[in-house]
Parts: C-alpha cells; sequence; structure tokens
C-alpha cells in the first residue's frame, strides 16, 4: 500500500491509501475519487515532503494547488452523506483504542475470551481480515482513511 496526500478544488487535505501510483491515476481518472469534506471529485495528489519534524514555533505551510480537474462536483445529497459518514466514524474512533499493526491478534484474543472486549481500531493486511472473517470475527475497514496516531504532526 502507499499513502498519498490528496487535495481538493476546495483545498480541503486529506490521505488516501491505493495499492500503487497507478491504481490512484485510474482511481482519479475514472472519477472515483472524492473529497471526504465537500464531496469534490477535483482531488490531486498534494505535494509530499519527508517526515522531518519541526520547530515548534514554525507554522506548517499551506498545500499548494495541483492542476484543476474538469470533472464536477458531486450532487448535494451525496456530499452530505459523506460528510456525515466522516463524521459518524470520528465519533465511533473517539471512544475506540488505536492498536495499530497488533489489529488482527487483538481482535482474535477478544473474540477468544483470552482479552477484555473493548473497541479498537489498526491495520490489518487483506489476508488477515479475511482469516479474521474466516473465524467468524466481525470486522469492517474504515470507509474515511485515518491517519495513526503516531504518524499525525
Amino acid at each position: 500500500m502507499i499513502v498519498f496526500d490528496l487535495i481538493c478544488g476546495q483545498d480541503h487535505a486529506f490521505e488516501g491509501w491505493f495499492r500503487s501510483s497507478a491504481d490512484f491515476s485510474d482511481q482519479q481518472t475514472g472519477g472515483m475519487l472524492s473529497c471526504p469534506v465537500c464531496g469534490s471529485e477535483n482531488i490531486v495528489k498534494a505535494p509530499m515532503a519527508p517526515a522531518v519534524p519541526a520547530k515548534g514555533n514554525q507554522q506548517r505551510p499551506s498545500i499548494q494547488k495541483g492542476p484543476q480537474l474538469t470533472k464536477g462536483n458531486l450532487p448535494k445529497e451525496v456530499s452530505e452523506a459523506l460528510k456525515a459518514l466522516a463524521a459518524a466514524q470520528a465519533k465511533a474512533l473517539s471512544t475506540s483504542e488505536w492498536v495499530g499493526d497488533r489489529f488482527a491478534d487483538e481482535v482474535r484474543s477478544m473474540h477468544y475470551g483470552e482479552a477484555e472486549e473493548k473497541q479498537v481500531h489498526g491495520r490489518a493486511t487483506r489476508d488477515d481480515a479475511e482469516a479474521l472473517l474466516d473465524e467468524g470475527i466481525a470486522v469492517a475497514p474504515l470507509l474515511v482513511p485515518v491517519a495513526p496516531p503516531d504518524e499525525i504532526n
């Protein structure tokens, strides 16, 4: 998986996870990408830099817009639904614990009674997720990408 910083035509910055750069391009040209904030399909990769900690007294520079796409915005109802979905997910995650790459092990331990049940979210490979489902453990992908707490500037 590769993570790209993305930006919409309204300057909303967010993150997208893709199998490859070609996968991003295919989704972009196919009109399958939209901003989770405003629903705009006018999505481009934002300039990315290596993760270098900034001094505490410096402000983060604004992200520059890339070339504009010709696709129009999503219908108002769809945009509002995506905003509601993002808000509902954020509310659910506020009471959930980030377990990172230990996700599959954590939920498996809870399912088999080896650990106390609690709400968790984290990372799992497709194979791990399919194995959990095969064991009867209910898991689902997050619909709106989130950055791990230890990777947020």
